[in-house]
């Protein structure tokens, strides 16, 4: 189970024109900004990366504009755990469940997702707040996850899951995110 001292989001790619290319971008950017005001009233760190920001641009307004605390992490490999700057940060947490979330399902979300659960993380991909410009390529890398071992949830499982008890001191304001 998911919990609010030992979990991690992870925020994968969400920039520029290609997020404006995504399948079903709207519910996707929806559920990701839920994913993250939902981790902030959890107390949940996140860690923000970005692919190669000088050539697909910054991470969209309305995703960023909930992160105006961190820095996002730029990298050129597809998996962020090729970053060593993002391997660093993660390591700095000391936090073994993570939660990932972003773009493209079928490339940055996949390798990152099965890198970091090859690294011994327990990884579970919030399924409902992950995109692919083509919906088949976001099913076969969904299903290629769950093959490798990768979790799947959705951003109302995980954020309960993460609460635990309707007594947590953040029901409220997560309830309220989730609607």
């Amino acid at each position: 189970m998911l919990t609010p001292d030992n979990a991690v989001l992870v925020v994968v790619d969400v920039q520029g024109k290609l997020a404006q290319l995504m399948s079903d971008k709207e519910t996707v950017f929806a559920n990701i900004q839920r994913m993250i005001r939902g981790s902030q009233a959890l107390s949940v760190p996140i860690l923000w990366a970005e692919q190669m920001p000088d050539k697909l641009g910054p991470t969209i307004a309305e995703i960023a504009g909930l992160m105006t605390d961190l820095e996002p992490i730029a990298k050129t490999s597809f998996s962020c755990a090729g970053s060593p700057r993002f391997v660093s940060a993660l390591e700095q947490l000391d936090r073994k469940q993570v939660l990932v979330t972003g773009m493209e399902a079928h490339v940055c979300v996949y390798q990152t997702a099965v890198d970091l659960a090859q690294a011994g993380y327990s990884v579970e991909v919030v399924e409902d707040a992950i995109a692919s410009r083509i919906p088949t390529n976001r099913s076969v890398g969904v299903r290629k996850m769950a093959a490798a071992g990768v979790g799947l949830t959705s951003t109302e499982m995980a954020l309960f899951e993460l609460m635990g008890d309707a007594d947590h001191p953040a029901f409220r304001q997560v309830q309220a995110i989730i609607k």
